[in-house]
């Protein structure tokens, strides 16, 4: 089979998979809600999977990712027991569980008020917040330009809607977690999730991303993120995948006025990884800060695309990134901060910073500026070179094995984005299997 006709294959296998499911809906194929998804799904047809020929997929092939075949909304009666070796310790909160891009309410627990939060799987809040969600679906992610992202919200059917009303603090944090059973084929998911925080309204939120089996699992998840004015939402999302785990995510990020938005990305594992994090800053006197640790190794490739939008005057933006690479594994960042003519006093920070610790690993950088204000500070920079030789060398004139002192530079150079992680049960997890992990 030629390179063109797997892209191919997979795409009419998808097209022919929405006509199917549009088939039984009856009555709901009218309904605006679905004229988003076809409109969606004849953008994904005009567009077609992107190639390495595309300038935002140059360094990321999906050759083989779109090669496989893949089973669709395929259930499975994973169980609590199943699940136990899945657990992060003295980890507490709103923690829910979505198998196979379904959400399991019998494996779930929600223990804030619902006055203060209100959680719905996607699929039921397109009937019960039908008013909300018509407001806000869509709205920010843009389809007409990205083919994953008309995938995903064409075949828009389940997911988690969360809704912060104004003035509420949530003070347990809201787990997600995504689990794709593969023990017995391979499956495609795509979840698709919508967060809206009211003005004035606190809440924490963390996605978690696993492979049960060793089928490939294509997972395509699509995140958009609403922050009113006044309002702080704390976002992380951690991806610890298997090896023939396609991971695709976007999370689409609209701040109002003086909110405050803090986003940590960190990605252990996974065999294909692509992560878009676009924030547009709509109102003045916004802060947002990003933090992302990747660190590929065996053939593992991670793809980080960055974009914040400073569209108002007066607001703060800082991003860090850290990448470790061993083996042949690959790493790309592409970090763009775009400062609108009227976003006058603008601050804007960018940082890239990366370890190469294999002959065979490879690391693509490119960060950007596109500024059109003149009364701004901003700027961005990027390293990427091997282990600092002057420490390694220090350490182990005091007595540190080499091995040791390796391992204990190396985590020290990850703390600094592990570190911003506020739920600490998440932390000290990500820790251990980050110690775990440098010391192979």
């Amino acid at each position: 089979m030629t390179p063109n006709q797997e892209y191919t294959s997979f795409k009419d296998q998808l097209i022919a998979a929405f006509r199917e499911g549009e088939a039984r809906m009856n009555g709901e194929s009218k309904s605006a809600f679905h004229q988003v998804r076809r409109a969606a799904l004849q953008s994904f047809e005009t567009l077609g999977f992107p190639t390495i020929r595309h300038e935002e997929w140059k360094y990321s092939n999906v050759k083989t990712m779109i090669g496989e075949q893949y089973a669709f909304d395929e259930g499975t009666a994973l169980s609590a027991d199943e699940l136990e070796p899945l657990q992060i310790p003295n980890l507490e909160g709103n923690i829910l569980f979505f198998v196979n891009g379904h959400y399991r309410a019998d494996l779930s627990q929600i223990v804030s008020p619902a006055t203060h939060l209100q959680i719905r799987s996607f699929a039921e809040a397109q009937q019960t917040d039908a008013e909300t969600i018509g407001l806000h679906f869509s709205r920010y992610a843009d389809f007409q330009d990205s083919a994953f992202t008309a995938l995903n919200t064409a075949f828009a059917q389940d997911g988690v809607f969360i809704r912060v009303p104004d003035n509420k603090v949530v003070e347990e944090p809201v787990i997600l977690r995504f689990i794709t059973d593969t023990r017995q084929k391979n499956v495609a998911v795509q979840p698709r999730n919508l967060i809206v925080v009211g003005r004035n309204a606190e809440v924490k939120v963390a996605e978690s991303y696993r492979t049960l089996g060793n089928g490939a699992s294509f997972t395509n998840v699509v995140t958009e993120v609403v922050v009113a004015a006044d309002a702080r939402v704390e976002h992380y999302r951690i991806q610890n995948d298997s090896e023939r785990a396609y991971h695709i995510g976007r999370t689409q990020v609209s701040q109002a006025d003086n909110s405050h938005y803090y986003n940590a990305t960190i990605t252990l594992n996974g065999g294909f990884v692509r992560n878009d994090l676009n924030i547009v800053l709509n109102g003045q006197h916004c802060e947002t800060f990003m933090y992302g640790l990747y660190m590929p190794n065996g053939r593992q490739h991670v793809d980080n695309h960055t974009l914040v939008d400073h569209a108002m005057p007066n607001c703060y933006s800082n991003e860090l990134y850290k990448g470790i690479l061993d083996d042949k594994g690959t790493g790309v960042f592409n970090g763009k901060i775009y400062v609108r003519p009227d976003a006058q006093k603008t601050n804007a920070y960018q940082s890239c910073k990366n370890v190469v610790l294999s002959p065979d690993a490879s690391m693509n950088t490119k960060p950007q500026l596109e500024i059109y204000a003149d009364d701004v500070k901003c700027s961005h920079g990027t390293t990427t070179g091997k282990l600092n030789e002057d420490a390694l060398f220090y350490l182990q004139a005091r007595g540190i094995p080499k091995d040791a002192a390796r391992t204990l530079l190396l985590y020290a150079f990850a703390e600094e984005v592990v570190s911003n992680i506020k739920i600490q049960p998440i932390r000290e997890y990500l820790e251990g299997i980050i110690r775990e992990k440098l010391a192979l």
